[in-house]
């Protein structure tokens, strides 16, 4: 149970409260440019869930085997070139580095899949797909993952395994799915209002975003009310009985 209760957590506190979009204000430029209509606003977020996804699998990967400090696969292959040598490899210079080629990649598998299968999606898109690759919100996803990646035990306070890096990045694409979806139902809406003409277009569409962030932050808290639910407190001891209590002599 206290497993599933800290998956559950870390899942709600991704998507709800450290909303990628209105709490660490990342991923903007997509979710103001794409989120005009609602099925251009869903393929988007969709898009970029399935591509954070595949690059948390990839950067943990990378890091806990090759780029942490003490990673096994850097760790074996440094010792086998220099018998004897206790010294601790740390490619964690060349994070950056590898997030950005693992990124592009995944973009390039979801423009070809699209491409393919969705042609008026890839063609309403435009150059929105490949931009993907400069979200914000992908990278930022590996990198904090990274802060909890080490092979070494006690390098990281909180060690995340391959599960709680995937589930991490799972939920933080749909909370950019559900930041975006939410703004282009209500810009759709916008359409049938008389806006004032200094703040229609991208104007109008940071006050609303301004308003749903503090909407959001209704949410705060909700991570460890769920927790004691979840996992509750031991019971307090019983007090002693008068029938167990010290007889005087």
């Amino acid at each position: 149970m206290n497993y599933l209760a800290t998956v559950l957590m870390l899942a709600i506190a991704t998507a709800l409260i450290n909303n990628m979009v209105f709490h660490f204000f990342v991923g903007c430029c997509p979710f103001i440019g794409v989120s005009r209509k609602l099925d251009m606003a869903f393929g988007m977020g969709a898009a970029v869930t399935f591509v954070v996804s595949i690059a948390a699998l990839l950067s943990w990967t990378f890091t806990y085997f090759i780029l942490a400090p003490g990673a096994p696969l850097t760790t074996w292959l440094w010792r086998l070139l220099r018998p004897g040598s206790t010294a601790v490899v740390d490619l964690s210079i060349l994070n950056y580095l590898v997030y950005i080629f693992v990124i592009a990649w995944a973009v390039q598998l979801v423009e070809m899949y699209v491409r393919k299968f969705f042609p008026a999606l890839y063609k309403a898109f435009g150059v929105f797909l490949p931009l993907i690759t400069t979200n914000c919100v992908i990278l930022f996803t590996c990198l904090e993952i990274m802060k909890h990646v080490g092979p070494v035990p006690g390098s990281v306070p909180d060690p995340w395994g391959l599960d709680k890096a995937l589930i991490y990045a799972l939920f933080a694409g749909i909370g950019f799915l559900l930041a975006i979806v939410i703004m282009a139902g209500l810009r759709e809406e916008l359409e049938h209002c008389d806006v004032p003409a200094s703040l229609r277009g991208p104007g109008i569409t940071l006050v609303i975003a301004g308003i749903l962030a503090l909407a959001f932050l209704g949410f705060t808290g909700m991570d460890s009310s769920l927790a004691r639910r979840l996992v509750p407190t031991a019971a307090p001891a019983a007090a002693p009985s008068a029938a167990s209590a010290e007889r005087p002599s």
